[in-house]
């Protein structure tokens, strides 16, 4: 007789046999496949470049920021010699007028040719 089953029904399952009672069957238990998960290795990767290229912009920011102190510095040391420079021309042009040499001069006790010197005695010290 043929069976109920239609055509197109999935064929049934056979019947699990079970094994033999009195010796325990032996498992064999295989290691594991080790499997390169091309993920993780791609993330590492990626970890690794964007490592390297912070790296890199750390040593010239750090690069950047000394070359700007030093720059800083040099800076300072321009202006401290400029305002030196011009109080020294300031003396110069000061030195050099014929009045303030007289002057100078006279404060050291010199006198010009043909002048009589003289010296005030007797007078009450300030």
């Amino acid at each position: 007789m043929p069976s109920a089953r239609s055509a197109r029904a999935a064929p049934r399952r056979q019947p699990r046999q079970r094994p033999p009672v009195g010796r325990p069957q032996r498992v064999i238990v295989r290691a594991p496949k080790l499997r390169v998960r091309w993920e993780r290795v791609g993330r590492f990767g990626l970890l690794f470049v964007l490592t390297v290229v912070i790296g890199l912009y750390v040593e010239h920011t750090l690069s950047y920021l000394s070359t700007r102190a030093q720059a800083d510095q040099q800076q300072a040391i321009v202006g401290r010699l400029a305002r030196q420079n011009a109080a020294l021309t300031r003396e110069q042009k000061s030195l050099n007028n014929p009045a303030t040499i007289i002057n100078e001069a006279r404060a050291l006790g010199m006198v010009r040719a043909g002048e009589q010197p003289y010296v005030i005695t007797g007078s009450p010290s300030h």
